[in-house]
């Protein structure tokens, strides 16, 4: 017996079935693991020529009070933002408070009366719904409220639907937006190629329509951005794949100039735009955690289709199948019951670093119409690229499983997890 199957099963009770499915499933996935090192090698130097390019330097880490004018880290921060995503101007501020708030500053600051949004990649996650109006909350403050006209156009095949899209503009249409991750969704996420072929056509018929993406867990899991395939602005979380594990808070809106001035304006106020706004001494984690953003994502892309992998190869639906291309870090499985969706997160929350004594129970959420679970033991509170596990108890319930700052960690959260389903038995080996 190796040292480490001795450990795992001294110290955490795993079958020695589990680890030897685990790592014989690992050896399967060598050829896998090597492309998405070299994904990880050229976002790093990407980033490196960034802060290169940009003097980075240790003065400005320093941050000013007040209105923050002269906040030079924060201006750096932003251009090196832009120089990463191909783009002419960036916002990245710690009072951004998630990627939903982020997508609405967009939408909010591009949108006025009688403009029309489409969501081109089918009904968006369940938290943008309310922000767009069609939710079952009060939608006082909603951009349907604000008169703005809002439709959608489901994917075919899993690809942008571009002849509906085309027949769908109207002279209102002012927004196109498109959501890259799977949300609470059984599809896989949309590849940067996917994209590019839709945004080239859409843009060939109408070249001054904004096309928008949401950009939140697909930073680094390709070497292209959507930017750098066509789309007009784009808008992520700093707590998921681009704020490596150490950035505390924060969100990023980054694009053309003009619409990220519109933007800006809503962030703040017409007149005073980016020049406002403190950094409250973020700049160093979160320029450290874009720095080590590309090791963690592949760390997570590594565990996320080992997960696929096994769990595929025990009978479940997985989404995407482990030999897709993948273009987020969430790996999402078809669990078919709501017992086993609480173990899976209960056993995920047990490998966690920060209250892996906590035992996650099914809850209502704000912005969510089924009751949420949720798995979460990171070191910074909500943080998707760290471990987590969750989803709405509904049917044909699916879990999902995203982040990881590790491999080895995101391997014990397999390992706890075969070990209570073999235990139950729900899984044969």
């Amino acid at each position: 017996m190796n040292l480490l199957k001795k450990y795992l099963k001294e110290n955490y009770h795993i079958d020695e079935k589990i680890y030897d499915l685990v790592s014989d499933t690992e050896q399967t996935l060598v050829d896998k693991y090597l492309e998405l090192d070299e994904i990880r090698t050229i976002n790093q130097y990407k980033i490196m020529q960034a802060f290169n390019k940009n003097m980075l330097s240790a003065a400005d880490f320093y941050w000013t009070t007040g209105y923050g004018y002269g906040d030079i880290g924060r201006d750096k921060v932003e251009d090196i933002y832009s120089d990463i995503f191909n783009t002419e101007d960036s916002l990245v501020r710690p009072a951004i408070a998630s990627g939903t708030h982020a997508i609405n500053l967009v939408l909010s600051g591009l949108l006025k009366h009688g403009d029309e949004l489409i969501e081109i990649s089918g009904t968006p996650y369940d938290t943008l719904m309310d922000v767009i109006g069609c939710g079952d909350e009060d939608n006082e403050g909603s951009l349907i409220a604000n008169g703005i006209k809002y439709s959608e156009v489901d994917l075919v095949n899993n690809k942008i639907d571009v002849k509906s899209v085309l027949k769908k503009i109207t002279p209102r249409t002012k927004v196109l937006a498109i959501q890259r991750s799977t949300g609470y969704s059984d599809r896989r996420a949309l590849t940067i190629d996917d994209m590019e072929v839709a945004i080239k056509e859409i843009k060939n018929v109408y070249p001054n329509i904004i096309i928008f993406v949401d950009n939140c867990y697909g930073e680094f899991t390709d070497i292209k951005e959507p930017t750098d395939v066509g789309a007009d602005i784009i808008a992520g979380s700093l707590i998921k794949n681009i704020g490596g594990g150490i950035a505390y808070s924060g969100g990023y809106i980054t694009g053309k100039k003009r619409l990220v001035q519109l933007v800006s304006r809503r962030l703040t106020a017409p007149g005073l735009e980016k020049e406002v706004g403190l950094s409250f001494g973020t700049t160093r984690s979160t320029l450290q955690g874009l720095f080590l953003a590309p090791l963690v994502v592949n760390q997570a892309m590594k565990g996320a289709t080992l997960m696929g992998k096994v769990f595929s190869d025990l009978g479940f639906r997985v989404v995407p199948h482990f030999d897709d291309k993948r273009s987020d870090i969430v790996q999402a499985i078809q669990l078919n019951k709501a017992d086993l969706v609480e173990i899976f997160c209960k056993c995920i929350q047990e490998a966690s670093a920060v209250d892996s004594h906590v035992t996650p129970v099914p809850s209502p959420m704000p912005g969510y119409n089924n009751d949420i679970i949720m798995a979460a033991g990171g070191f910074v509170d909500g943080s998707s690229i760290e471990m987590s596990a969750d989803g709405p108890l509904r049917e044909p319930y699916f879990v999902y499983y995203q982040g990881g700052l590790t491999i080895d960690q995101i391997k014990l959260g397999i390992y706890l997890t075969l070990n209570e389903f073999l235990n139950k038995g729900f899984i044969n080996i």
